[in-house]
């Protein structure tokens, strides 16, 4: 059998995070530049059915049989092969690859299953179709997140912005004119099971005051994809900037993301907010796309450990 090998790109959240866990709409975007890569070969000295598997990121290297099945990677080979249904497996390396940071919002763990999913079943002579690529996708963000949305698998899989609402089919759609983001990294590692958690624990004491902002925040989405959709990219900084509020009022901004936030509106970023998870990860800026070198280096003045510049079309 020939080699096969798949990519997929890291994410962010534009609008949305945490209220999409509660059945509000959010819109996410692929992030190209950075990528998870999944190589898989064939192992002709191998048992049958050996799978060899070679995740220096993580510092794994381990025979499938050696892991516990909850560890991701070597659950996502077993739902790929739960749905496959082959009689007898070749033994075969796969190596993992990825330079999405870990634990930032950017959908490392998402990005990593769509790569090997797609490997592992190209490498079978079985592509799996998108809509499966997702759903098992989904099931292995359960693990990395406890009770994820499903946006981060359903983006990354699609690699197309995505209007998401939990259990409501997939819409994805082009913006009316490219978008230029500057993401920004804190440096500090979010699992985005931790602040989803707290998030939780916040709402079920005071449901009615945080169902309040998760209406506010899907009020913001609606109106950010009729912009969006229309072209009309300045007007979606002031929506920005309103939704990052309402995410520091539900407890998940930190100092070192306001900072950030801060840092780009005053660099004349249209406007900021964190994305993700929160408590640490990423923030984002929207900005005219000759002024994205500008506000990447106000960041690192501000502190961000590294930056990048993206475009959406």
């Amino acid at each position: 059998m020939p080699d096969f090998t798949a990519t997929a790109p890291g994410k962010v959240i534009l609008f949305g995070e945490h209220a999409v866990v509660y059945g509000k709409p959010a819109i996410a975007v692929p992030v190209t530049q950075v990528r998870a890569r999944a190589t898989v070969q064939a192992a002709v000295k191998a048992l049958p059915g050996s799978v060899w598997i070679d995740a220096a990121d993580i510092g794994l290297q381990a025979e499938l049989n050696a892991l516990d099945g909850r560890q991701p990677l070597a659950f996502a080979i077993s739902l790929a092969q739960k749905h496959l249904h082959f009689a007898r497996y070749p033994a075969c390396k796969i190596k993992i690859r990825s330079n999405i940071p870990v634990a930032s919002g950017l959908g490392s763990g998402a990005a990593v299953s769509v790569a090997l999913l797609r490997a592992y079943s190209g490498f079978l002579g079985r592509p799996l179709p998108d809509e499966v690529v997702c759903e098992l996708a989904f099931e292995v963000e359960k693990l990395h997140h406890g009770t994820p949305s499903g946006i981060d698998n359903t983006v990354i899989t699609y690699a197309m912005p995505v209007y998401f609402v939990r259990g409501q089919a997939i819409q994805t759609f082009r913006p009316g004119r490219p978008i230029t983001i500057v993401i920004g990294d804190t440096g500090i590692a979010s699992p985005t099971a931790v602040s989803v958690g707290e998030v939780r624990k916040a709402w079920q004491e005071e449901p009615e005051r945080y169902e309040n902002y998760f209406e506010s925040m899907a009020g913001i989405v609606e109106s950010s994809r009729q912009m969006i959709e229309a072209g009309l990219i300045e007007a979606l900084g002031p929506l920005m900037d309103a939704n990052h509020g309402l995410l520091r009022k539900i407890g998940v901004s930190c100092r070192e993301l306001d900072w950030l936030v801060e840092a780009a509106r005053q660099a004349g970023a249209w406007g900021a907010k964190l994305s993700g998870g929160g408590l640490g990860g990423n923030m984002i800026a929207l900005t005219a796309a000759e002024r994205a070198a500008e506000v990447a280096s106000a960041l690192q003045r501000a502190g961000a450990v590294r930056t990048l510049i993206t475009e959406v079309k």
